[in-house]
């Protein structure tokens, strides 16, 4: 059975739609949930060669991080300090590019782009070889950065070019469960690498530059453009021009995306503030923030494209204010947790870690699609990028301001982040953008 059903055939035949446009007038069936579902929804935007691309993105944002601060130390025998200044360089690059990569979108193109950030993926990673000081670990950082920056939005509007509805929901979902697995898998094998030795850490960089060389070849070659309803259209003489600023659709994006600075700090509360709190704070092992990771990680996969498949029928927007209350609370639940003192303390922390996973969940599975789901078709790429540049700016400052906090006290991060959190989904839920 497939994802997507065939509208009921018009008495008069009608031409074969082209791989260019959108999937319309078609009436969704609701996916089922499953492995065999998780494949399906993989391929349901572009076919087995695009699940192949999403494949290299998923490991290749899992070896980032790790595997280019390594190389950086490992390999050029860099200081930490200088190979770290140089990985945010190219966060900041990337971040400047995105409204440009937006811009690109809404003149209707969809593989391009995506196949772009592969691209210079590949010509980060091949810098990367090439690279003998800092200079040269600068700009494959930059290249990097720009290609990893400007994937989501460019995935997100092939997915929404070539599905529709809650099927694009599910599939969206099902790349984001993927994109988990990859990060857990090649922060495995950048940690395997440092073992191997800079040999290996040159070889892993070599197989990267190959493998986003061949992704990017395949995305290409679907060949995908907006559909002529998603085209920028012409100004008639009877129609005053208008800017897309001037447009109240993508003015409430805006403000949706403003409201979700204090949600992006939610990856960084796994990654930076349960490990600082654990080991710093409450003094426990670290064996405690890695197994929350992983708990993170492992529920996130299984989880993920169920509950957004659960949660059909309820308005997306909805759906992230929940996610942002649940978010609230396990903050509050860290808080008193670390009031407890000792194991009881590490223990408290990590139930209370559960909440805070299905809080991810809910923000993750609904904050794009519904993006996707309110822009206008000719601004997407515009809206899309609006939301993916909190992301990251959320992201950017996340680390600092957390840590920042905590150094004052836990007693000064828990209920800052919860405050600041809790107000976001109370924008949320009285932006109410039409998803």
């Amino acid at each position: 059975m497939s994802l997507i059903q065939s509208p009921k055939p018009a008495p008069t035949p009608s031409p074969t739609p082209s791989p260019t446009t959108a999937v319309t007038g078609a009436a969704v069936e609701r996916p089922r949930s499953g492995p065999a579902a998780l494949l399906g929804l993989l391929t349901a935007a572009g076919g087995p060669r695009y699940a192949a691309a999403l494949l290299v993105d998923a490991l290749g944002t899992g070896l980032l991080r790790p595997f280019l601060l390594l190389y950086g130390i490992g390999v050029l025998a860099l200081d930490p300090g200088a190979a770290g200044l140089a990985m945010s360089a190219g966060m900041v690059a990337g971040l400047l590019v995105l409204p440009l990569t937006g811009r690109w979108i809404d003149l209707g193109a969809r593989s391009l782009p995506a196949a772009a950030t592969l691209l210079v993926r590949a010509a980060g990673s091949v810098t990367l070889l090439l690279a003998d000081g800092v200079a040269g670990f600068t700009a494959a950082a930059v290249l990097l950065g720009v290609g990893s920056q400007s994937w989501p939005a460019t995935h997100a509007a092939v997915v929404s070019t070539l599905t529709e509805g809650r099927t694009r929901d599910a599939a969206l979902a099902a790349g984001r469960t993927l994109r988990n697995a990859g990060l857990g898998a090649g922060a495995l094998l950048a940690t395997l690498a440092v073992a191997g030795g800079t040999g290996t850490l040159q070889l892993l960089a070599g197989v990267t530059a190959a493998a986003c060389l061949l992704a990017a070849g395949l995305v290409h070659s679907l060949r995908v453009s907006a559909p002529p309803a998603a085209a920028p259209q012409p100004e008639t003489s009877a129609a005053p021009a208008r800017g897309p600023a001037a447009d109240p659709a993508l003015r409430r994006i805006t403000l949706l995306s403003v409201a979700n600075l204090p949600f992006a700090f939610t990856f960084d509360v796994l990654e930076v503030a349960l490990p600082a709190l654990l080991v710093l704070h409450l003094h426990a092992s670290a064996a405690w923030s890695s197994g929350i990771f992983v708990g993170n990680t492992v529920l996130v996969i299984a989880l993920q494209l169920a509950v957004v498949l659960r949660l059909g029928q309820r308005s997306r927007h909805t759906v992230l204010a929940a996610g942002g209350i649940a978010l609230t609370l396990s903050y509050l639940g860290f808080w008193a947790a670390g009031g407890l003192g000792g194991t009881a303390a590490a223990g408290a922390v990590a139930a209370v870690s559960v909440l805070y996973t299905f809080g991810e969940i809910l923000y993750s599975g609904s904050g794009t699609a519904l993006v996707a789901a309110t822009a206008p078709p000719h601004l997407l790429g515009r809206a899309l990028a609006r939301w993916e540049l909190s992301m990251g700016v959320g992201r950017a400052l996340a680390p600092a301001a957390l840590t920042a906090l905590l150094a004052v006290g836990p007693g000064a991060l828990w209920p800052v982040l919860a405050g600041a959190t809790l107000l976001s989904s109370v924008a949320v839920a009285r932006l109410r953008p039409s998803g």
